[in-house]
């Protein structure tokens, strides 16, 4: 499925400007095209069963590797990491052919002259990665970035390996960079320059060039600031607020500020209590009236599809639904339920309940003509907090809140 979406950018006007200094006038936004790819489901309708296994452990895979970068990076254990019940993963466990199911890409530009790429834009991770001239034939397929001819490249003789799995990778070196999207420019930018692209990264499964992260610096493999962040540091943004649409037609992501043509009434806010993953506290989980799960710990991610949570809650979630568990058909954590019942499924954040529509729920039949879907809810290996995706992402409209570090829900308007 590819869906057709927009990347929206408020005007580029500085946060503070000196007594008299005069502001040119900007236009009031501006769009860039970007697409959805997705191969969860097959051409007949029914779930990718390999796909959908491989997105679920490269969710909690690539969260994990976050927990590891955060204790490098500040000191200390993040606190999710520390209520897990499980040792870490070692490398080997999660493939990185499990990357590149589901992702939401857009044009950004680098260098002096600026080159334009395309780079999956995820609140999961926060460093920006493209391919580079010395990747040879893993990064083919993809348009490689050469700081070699860009006038503002600056190598800093940093080198990067972002692991996802069974020693898959991508490697190369940090460079500073020039980095614009739609008019906002960061310079001196850190940005890597892959030597080495994994086969999950091949076009058919990742049609993106890049990815860029924008989560917080504190999960930065590069211990860099993250593009955006980079954005509001250099005051080049009104608000340090970006926003996701993630719904049919019309998506977009907005940077500096939101669009409030995709929401009515108020934000609902809850704060981040950890600066690292967007992480914030999830009030309730419900289903047909019936809360299942309290106060729970619950990351962000536009990077993944799936809510992922909790082995208890989650079983007891389907038990209410009268579900069955199909780990040994779909996979580990894996439920199914009747595709003719229409569930009342929703998650609550401060104190409002958010729905999540039978349509994001429901991720298809698991065979052909079977009277079984599959669950967008699923259980997590030994998590002690869940993982929130497009599953939900999709009902809402969501902004993302930097300088007051907290996430905003909004109920969509149907435009």
């Amino acid at each position: 499925m590819r869906l057709s979406v927009f990347l929206t950018l408020a005007a580029t006007l500085p946060l503070f400007a000196p007594v008299g200094a005069k502001l040119h006038a900007q236009p009031d936004t501006q769009k860039v095209s970007i697409s959805k790819h997705s191969t969860l489901k097959n051409p007949d309708g029914t779930v990718n069963i390999p796909a959908l296994r491989a997105h679920a452990a490269y969710t909690q895979g690539k969260i994990q590797i976050g927990f590891e970068r955060f204790e490098r990076n500040t000191g200390a254990p993040h606190p999710l990491a520390a209520k897990q019940r499980v040792q870490k993963r070692a490398p080997g466990t999660d493939p990185l052919v499990n990357f590149n199911t589901e992702l939401w890409y857009g044009n950004i530009t680098v260098g002096t002259p600026p080159k334009t790429y395309t780079v999956d834009f995820d609140t999961g991770s926060s460093d920006l990665f493209l391919p580079g001239p010395e990747c040879g034939q893993s990064c083919a397929g993809h348009l490689i970035y050469d700081p070699s001819h860009s006038s503002t490249a600056v190598d800093i003789k940093k080198e990067f390996s972002l692991l996802y799995g069974d020693n898959s990778m991508v490697s190369g070196e940090q460079y500073n960079e020039t980095v614009t999207i739609a008019g906002l420019k960061a310079t001196s930018q850190a940005v890597g320059v892959a030597k080495q692209y994994s086969t999950g990264f091949s076009p058919s499964r990742f049609p993106a060039d890049g990815l860029m992260g924008m989560g917080f610096q504190a999960i930065s493999d590069f211990d860099a600031s993250p593009v955006f962040q980079t954005f509001v540091a250099q005051h080049k943004t009104i608000t340090p607020v970006f926003a996701f649409k993630l719904a049919g037609e019309g998506s977009e992501l907005h940077l500096g500020g939101t669009n409030s043509e995709h929401y009515m009434g108020a934000f609902t806010y809850v704060d981040v209590t950890t600066r690292g993953y967007w992480e914030v506290s999830l009030g309730a989980v419900t289903i047909n009236k019936r809360t299942i799960a309290k106060k729970l710990d619950s990351i962000i991610d536009t990077g993944t599809t799936l809510v992922i949570g909790d082995t208890a809650n989650v079983a007891a979630f389907y038990a209410a639904l009268g579900g069955k568990n199909a780990s040994s058909t779909i996979g580990p954590g894996f439920y199914t339920f009747l595709c003719y019942k229409t569930p009342e499924v929703s998650l609550t954040f401060s104190g409002k309940a958010f729905a999540i529509s039978a349509v994001t729920f429901n991720l298809g039949p698991d065979t052909v003509g079977s009277d079984d879907c599959v669950g967008g809810i699923v259980a997590g290996d030994e998590l002690p907090f869940w993982i929130v995706g497009d599953v939900f992402l999709m009902n809402v409209y969501s902004s993302f809140d930097i300088r007051n570090a907290r996430v905003g829900f909004a109920t969509l308007s149907g435009k």
